[in-house]
């Protein structure tokens, strides 16, 4: 992945529950890269949506 795609990508940072443009936090504290910053905001409902499917189809 190129530098310049990178720097346009979104983050979730998990310990400020900031929304970043490019990497601007240590990767443990960020989820993503995610397209859109809408798509970072709602990291944590995805990641919530994901689990529930999850423990529903085992």
């Amino acid at each position: 992945m190129s530098d310049e795609r990178i720097e346009s990508q979104w983050w979730f940072n998990e310990k400020t529950h900031a929304v970043e443009q490019g990497p601007q936090s240590p990767q443990r504290d960020r989820i993503g890269p995610f397209e859109t910053r809408e798509e970072a905001q709602h990291a944590l409902d995805r990641i919530k949506a994901n689990n529930e499917r999850w423990d529903d189809e085992d």
